[in-house]
């Protein structure tokens, strides 16, 4: 026999066995049945829609594997969770299955299923997600990934979040077998461990990664032997067996409700089709597809529900001829629902901002005070001097204290107080489960943050360095940022990334960089970059207020920067800049510790006759373009100012966007000033002369108005 190899023949005693031991009706059996000929009828079609081109795109199908999911979902409770991969129609189906209660319910929850597959606006999520993203968040479906591994951390935070709850719901996350060998897995399995989470891991192993035996890729013959290294229980099971599925699973979800932790449970099972469907699948062959389609998991549950009276050949009938009827009017519904409207392309990238026209108003008054206290000039608000790293706490704490739902989660930001003092005194404020310290995991940090947020929580997740932020990068970026649209404007990620950057300290090239153009890039997430205590305090609690992820990156010389900032209540809204110093000769845009460069630059350049209004952007996204034109428009002059590299610098965006849309008020070419496209070095000679100083901001200024 080839490998790989079949499991055995189904032995009807041992099926009798755990449907007795389960106390499994007819009823229940016969859905299970049901809903694995529904999964492989709409796997089918969907094939034939590939080999015709009726459908574009990738699609993964499922067929062999639909005892897995029936089998997991049966063991679940209809408000559990699941996690989904881009071979999910399986665990969509079965999970949007339970949930509907009645038969109308039942047969729209497959026509959507059909629709978002087809990429039509009738779809779950309206086609922005398609085969790969089919997500149901309001029934505690969070979603499938394109990226393998994707899911694991998303689950951990779905999980994280029903333990801060209180409640005793479970989260099921289903993976592949190469999924095993990403890093997030083991992340995500010590994490879930070490705080006993409620999430039950089901590797779906069948056999292959995309091409390749798991033989080749572990020396271990079972993933589930790898629960060994998290203290948690690993279990092998009969995957083309849906009845021994439900079995496993009920047992781990039992665990996990009792707050015994997670259960990691192999599924050993197969995939008829490809890896896709351009897959000719040369690297199996012919007989031992055979085998496994042997051991057809609708045939195993078929034969067994036979073998114990619960079936008859006659209602057998019945059932193909329902499912055949049940996918003809998916169909017509798919083919009847529109594509989506164009003007739907931009639509459902953000949640909405919060904020109205009179909030910006009043904290622009606000700032006028503030700016007056900074200048030791009498104010009409009560005004106190505390650091950057003091307002940063101020925030927190009285954001944690208004909204039970706030907690951070980071490295080192319990007993410690952060690597750099921005969340000290919390821990012992608020408790372990308020401010929990991690592993030094970055991804599982970005990700846990991600699912806590998707069912309710607002997370506010430390990243120590923002160089450090590429590590997290497919969670924060692939999955928070880009959830809400993926799935049809349907979910938030309301959750916060804070993280330093920046230059200075002498610490090198792996600690000093400003990475901030790396998160602009991405749609579906803010980012914003105080540079005051009183900027860093406001923009903080919008930040955790708004239903948008938000990569919020401070900077490690401002901890220590004292400033006034208002006794009373306050937020500043995200996408207002500040002018910190008003001028009619040339417009600076700058942001984070680059504004203070620029003050100083604007105060020699005083002193010649020329006057220089320096903005503070704040927010980077949302951006202020409105403020920058008008000062544009005034002044005829633009220089920009970043630490980050030259290169790709986001800079460089404020000057395109100035050039499309004020370039007739310009009367010089436009001037940046940025870190030289050199890693930050770590002598600090040469550190200053990488990063801008005052003298280069005071020569691009005289440059434009030469």
């Amino acid at each position: 026999m080839t490998y790989p190899q079949p499991l055995p023949a189904l032995d009807p005693v041992a099926l009798s066995a755990l449907i007795e031991e389960q106390e499994l009706s007819k009823e229940e059996l016969m859905d299970m049945l049901r809903q694995m000929k529904e999964i492989r009828a709409l796997e089918e079609k969907i094939s034939s829609l590939l080999t015709k081109a009726v459908l574009k795109g990738a699609s993964h199908l499922y067929a062999g594997s639909e005892a897995t999911a029936v089998g997991a979902v049966a063991a679940l409770r209809d408000n559990d969770f699941i996690t989904s991969t881009h071979r999910g129609h399986g665990h969509a189906h079965a999970h949007g299955d339970k949930a509907a209660h009645s038969p109308d319910d039942k047969q729209m929850h497959y026509n959507r299923m059909m629709a978002e597959v087809l990429g039509k606006s009738g779809g779950y999520c309206k086609g922005k997600g398609g085969s790969m993203h089919i997500a149901d968040v309001a029934h505690g479906n969070l979603g499938a990934t394109g990226i393998v591994g994707g899911n694991l951390p998303v689950a951990v935070g779905a999980a994280l979040a029903q333990k801060l709850q209180g409640t005793d719901r479970v989260v099921l996350c289903f993976f592949g077998d190469g999924a095993s060998n990403e890093g997030t897995f083991h992340e995500a399995l010590n994490m879930a461990s070490l705080w006993d989470l409620p999430v039950v891991f089901v590797a779906e192993n069948n056999q292959y990664g995309m091409s390749v035996p798991w033989a080749k890729v572990s020396k271990l013959p079972n993933i589930a032997a790898r629960a060994c290294a998290y203290g948690i229980p690993g279990e092998v099971v009969d995957g083309m067996d849906a009845v021994a599925v439900r079995a496993a699973v009920a047992k781990a979800a039992e665990r996990a409700r009792n707050g015994e932790g997670p259960t990691l449970i192999e599924a050993k099972t197969y995939r008829y089709f490809g890896h896709s469907h351009s897959d000719p699948r040369a690297y199996r062959t012919k007989d031992e597809e055979r085998e496994w389609r042997d051991r057809d998991p609708i045939e195993v549950l078929r034969g067994g529900m036979l073998a114990v009276g619960q079936l008859q050949e006659a209602e057998y009938e019945q059932l193909d001829e329902f499912v055949d009827n049940k996918l003809d009017a998916a169909m017509a519904y798919a083919e009847a629902s529109p594509v989506p409207d164009p003007s739907e392309v931009e639509t459902d990238v953000y949640a909405p901002l919060k904020h109205t026209a009179a909030d910006i108003a009043a904290e622009a008054e606000l700032r006028a005070q503030v700016h007056l206290a900074e200048k030791k000039e009498p104010t009409t608000v009560p005004m106190k001097e505390i650091s950057y790293a003091a307002a940063l706490v101020e925030a927190a704490r009285e954001e944690m204290n208004r909204d039970e739902r706030v907690f951070i989660m980071g490295e080192d930001v319990g007993l410690y107080g952060g690597a750099y003092g921005a969340t000290r005194g919390l821990f012992a404020e608020f408790g372990e489960w308020r401010v929990i310290d991690t592993p030094i995991s970055e991804a599982t940090i970005g990700g846990a943050a991600v699912g806590a947020a998707m069912v309710g929580m607002r997370p506010i997740a430390e990243i120590m360095y923002v160089d450090f932020t590429p590590l997290a990068m497919d969670q924060i970026a692939n999955q928070g940022a880009k959830n809400r649209y993926m799935f049809g404007g349907k979910t938030s990620v309301p959750m916060v990334i804070r993280t330093e950057g920046g230059a200075g300290r002498a610490i090198a090239a792996h600690h000093s960089q400003s990475l901030e153009a790396l998160w602009t890039h991405f749609p579906g997430i803010y980012v914003v970059m105080p540079s005051t205590p009183y900027d860093a305090k406001g923009l903080l609690k919008a930040a955790i207020r708004d239903d948008n992820p938000v990569m919020f990156i401070e900077h490690k010389m401002l901890y220590g920067q004292k400033g006034p900032v208002p006794e009373q209540d306050y937020m500043i809204p995200l996408g207002v800049a500040d002018i910190k110093r008003a001028g009619k000769d040339i417009t600076l845009v700058t942001y984070s510790r680059m504004v203070y460069r620029s003050l100083e630059a604007a105060e020699i350049l005083a002193k010649e006759g020329i006057d220089v209004e320096v903005i503070d952007l704040r927010s980077l996204k949302p951006l202020d373009l409105e403020t920058i034109l008008a000062s544009v428009k005034k002044t005829g002059r633009l220089v920009g100012v970043t630490e980050a590299y030259e290169n790709t610098s986001f800079i460089n965006e404020v000057m395109a966007q100035v050039n499309d849309h004020a370039f007739d008020y310009l009367d010089a070419p436009m001037v940046r000033v940025a870190a030289l496209n050199v890693p930050v070095p770590r002598a600090e000679i040469l550190e200053d002369i990488a990063i801008p100083n005052t003298a280069r901001i005071v020569a691009a200024c005289r440059k434009v108005v030469s």
